[in-house]
């Protein structure tokens, strides 16, 4: 642990309305949110946890969330700026499958994918108000071929062939890098803690949670599978920040991601 850093990556930002980011709470009208993805530097290999949207699937899909992405909010370009580069990445963890979570996961074709057995199940046997969530399939171009969808052209994935290593339950992948099971969002969510060694642990509660504000009403967002699980899971993270003396960063909130060190600084 003592040379693991941890680097948030500024994805860019989208639009939903408040009553989505807080259910049937409000108040409504547009709230735009950032979107990140966690590089962990550490001795056992380099990690990403989430690899947020692709500009150009959201704006042919989702053009209601009105993307804003420079590309240098692209992973290879904010990865450039620490002096790395997708191939230097040896794993991609997936919190779930939603299309801002998974948009960038095709750049990285050396890397292993962890995911969830649940959340990859989902991604061709989910509801169907959750279709939106998981219209971006090109994290893995066989479940899209399987179940009939067409993917764009992109040279990216002309040669991806993702590797996955599906879990199952709570599990530590290395020396301090934990994923906690928090379901109700997704079938198969994932929350990630990452242990340093000159400061608190951070907890990333991905989607389980968007927002202080959602944790202190404890509110959950519309886009859910479970509602009560998602609750369960919104305690649960608050247990497990008392029990590590964690913080816990958000995955959409847009007044603590300006405090987040970004742009090249790091944790650790």
């Amino acid at each position: 642990m003592s040379d693991t850093k941890v680097y948030l990556l500024d994805g860019g930002t989208l639009v939903i309305d408040g009553y989505h980011a807080f259910w049937n709470r409000g108040p409504g009208g547009e709230l735009r949110f950032p979107c990140y993805s966690v590089l962990i530097d550490h001795a056992d290999g380099r990690y990403i946890f989430d690899t947020g949207y692709d500009f150009d699937h959201v704006m042919r899909v989702l053009p209601f969330e009105k993307p804003i992405q420079e590309k240098d909010q692209t992973l290879p370009g904010q990865l450039a700026k620490i002096g790395f580069k997708p191939d230097d990445i040896n794993y991609v963890i997936n919190s779930h499958y939603h299309f801002d979570h998974c948009g960038g996961n095709k750049y990285f074709t050396k890397a292993c994918t962890i995911c969830h057995g649940a959340e990859l199940d989902a991604c061709s046997h989910h509801q169907p108000f959750e279709h939106l969530g998981y219209s971006d399939l090109s994290f893995a171009p066989e479940i899209a071929k399987a179940t009939g969808k067409t993917l764009p052209a992109d040279p990216v994935l002309d040669m991806y062939t993702p590797k996955f290593e599906p879990l199952k339950g709570d599990q530590e992948l290395a020396k301090g890098l934990w994923l906690f099971e928090t379901p109700g969002h997704t079938a198969g969510h994932y929350s990630l803690m990452v242990e340093l060694k000159g400061r608190r642990p951070m907890l990333f509660t991905a989607d389980a949670c968007y927002s202080q504000k959602n944790m202190d009403m404890m509110c959950i967002s519309s886009f859910h599978l479970d509602p009560v699980a998602s609750l369960k899971s919104m305690q649960r993270l608050k247990d497990l920040a008392a029990k590590y003396d964690a913080e816990l960063f958000y995955s959409h909130d847009p007044d603590s991601f300006k405090h987040y060190q970004t742009g090249g600084n790091f944790y650790a």
